[in-house]
């Protein structure tokens, strides 16, 4: 049963400790709190910000507000630690000017150019996962479809060899875990393994392409050994990491992108009639599933300076927690924030953030997550799910870990 905290239940609300039900369904939960706690300190002393204009305002000031975490997470990982090395040195929690000199590299190797090269291997793939699964009585849309198609695709990109991907996908699942509010020792353990683990793999296959290098037009890891769009080369350690992040940032975000499309749709029949009838609405489409299960349902940065919001006066040094999944239904930007419209324009969701942290994959995200679901249902268009949905019981992460289906 849904559960609809009142407003003063939400004024208490604690993300580290979150209230039963807010795991499995969040959505009642941002809807309070962009009703009566927008901006919300924690317990530990950090503020939640839920609204669309807050969260805009914090990703276009990077004076203000850094992405840098090296003191949130030495308490949390410890200083020193694979994790703490590994989320302090990635693109996406580094400040300028490491952030610029990755940046450039990624972006000067996802050129729109780059990306259409990308498009025929995969066509091929999603559409060999298809032929797979065609004819069996029962699939998992995420074991057999949806997490398979970023591996393949990020593999391709950093020109993993096929039979080297199979670790990929557990060592990303278990370094993105260790980004949860609170975690227990056996995840933290995991996590640290994972970033070790994933670092020996990592050092041995860049020595084989500083012998062999690959074509700098298609191959990430060639680019970023030679610093390619960068004023200056990478270090080694920010070498390993930042190609730890491409898997991460690429692969469970962009598998629940798929899954949760194909789940929505199947439980908005009315919509999927829609997209089947005018196929032109896959666009849209994908944007409606982005803002309404914002596969990254968090963000972070936390204040250099004391600033101002919503009337709350926040001191430096604050971590703030950017409650995307709240921004991306806030009913000041979105009308009626709670349908699923395929159709919906404009769509200002935040899905991929926004200001010069915006994703530098989201071109990349957007054209595998059309490619999955329009060809999925140009297969399966009567497909149905069956019970037994399993979460996947992050409050980062928005997705299923299992999502059993029948193809018709």
């Amino acid at each position: 049963m849904t559960r609809h905290p009142t407003a003063e239940e939400i004024k208490s609300f604690d993300l580290a400790k979150p209230p039963e039900g807010f795991v499995e369904d969040p959505f009642p939960f941002y809807d309070a709190l962009l009703a009566h706690a927008p901006v919300l300190k924690q317990p530990d002393g950090s503020v939640l910000l839920c609204r669309h204009e807050d969260l805009d305002r914090v990703y276009r000031d990077t004076t203000s507000f850094s992405s840098d975490k090296k003191a949130a997470f030495g308490p949390k990982f410890g200083e020193g630690s694979p994790l703490f090395e590994h989320h302090t040195t990635s693109l996406v929690f580094s400040d300028p000017p490491l952030h610029t000199r990755v940046r450039k590299i990624m972006t000067s190797a996802l050129t729109p150019r780059a990306i259409a090269k990308m498009e025929p291997g995969l066509v091929e793939t999603v559409d060999h996962l298809l032929d797979a699964m065609s004819g069996r009585a029962e699939v998992d849309l995420i074991e057999d479809f949806a997490s398979t198609i970023p591996i393949q695709i990020i593999g391709n990109l950093l020109d993993v060899p096929m039979e080297e991907r199979g670790p990929l996908r557990d060592w990303s699942l278990a370094i993105l875990g260790a980004l949860e509010p609170s975690l227990s020792v056996a995840q933290l353990e995991r996590g640290h393994r994972a970033v070790d683990e994933f670092k020996a793999y990592l050092k041995d296959l860049i020595a084989r392409r500083r012998a062999n290098p690959g074509d700098p037009e298609t191959d990430v890891l060639t680019r970023l050994i030679r610093g390619e769009g960068a004023d200056a080369q990478l270090s080694e350690v920010e070498l390993i990491q930042n190609c730890i992040f491409i898997l991460n940032a690429g692969h469970e975000t962009t598998t629940n992108l798929i899954g949760n499309g194909l789940a929505l749709l199947h439980d908005h029949p009315d919509q999927l009639v829609r997209l089947l009838a005018d196929r032109d609405l896959i666009k849209p489409a994908i944007e409606e599933i982005l803002r309404v299960r914002s596969p990254n349902q968090l963000g972070n940065r936390e204040t250099t300076r004391m600033v101002e919001i919503g009337g709350m006066t926040i001191p430096r040094g604050t971590n703030l927690h950017l409650v995307i999944g709240a921004a991306n239904r806030d009913p000041e930007v979105f009308a009626n924030p709670g349908t699923f419209d395929i159709a919906r324009k404009p769509n200002r969701h935040l899905a991929f953030a926004g200001g010069p942290h915006v994703c530098v994959g989201l071109t990349l995200a957007r054209l595998e997550g059309k490619i999955a679901i329009e060809r999925f249902l140009k297969r399966f268009p009567e497909y149905a799910l069956l019970p037994g949905r399993v979460p996947g019981g992050r409050i980062r992460f928005l997705g299923y870990a299992a999502l059993p289906a029948r193809l018709r």
